[in-house]
């Protein structure tokens, strides 16, 4: 059966240290599809992110590229397994350089926190208790 997928493509300052972000959170870099321009974000077998350096995401818009520390256009939010799983990826990405933003949310059903990223894009990971979300 097929499973649509989503590519999120991003803009960085810094493609190596953006790849050694990611990896410190226990993410996969897809060689085939990662150059010195590009890397391949491999987050689950349907969420890709492509970081792709500024000159190389500019080749796809001719909108302004946006400083993401400064400006917000888009909010990324990853599911995640437990309460701890949300903890334990928040905190992974801050002592990778990642930055904690907003504040934990907890609604007893749901529980989710933020960080940035090197560049300023928010990453949402919230947790949602099934029989809740049967409902």
């Amino acid at each position: 059966m097929y499973q649509q997928m989503i590519f999120v493509n991003l803009p960085v300052n810094d493609l190596d240290a953006s790849k050694k972000f990611f990896t410190q959170l226990g993410y996969s870099i897809n060689e085939q599809f990662s150059d010195e321009s590009a890397a391949s974000v491999v987050i689950s077998d349907t969420i890709v992110a492509m970081l792709l350096t500024k000159q190389k995401y500019g080749g796809f818009t001719k909108k302004e590229i946006v400083d993401a520390t400064k400006s917000s256009q888009v909010l990324l939010c990853l599911s995640a397994e437990s309460r701890e799983k949300v903890d334990e990826l928040v905190d992974n990405a801050i002592a990778a350089g990642g930055s904690a933003t907003g504040e934990t949310q907890d609604h007893g059903f749901m529980y989710g926190r933020a960080f940035d990223d090197l560049d300023g894009h928010t990453w949402e990971v919230v947790w949602m208790d099934p029989a809740a979300v049967e409902g």
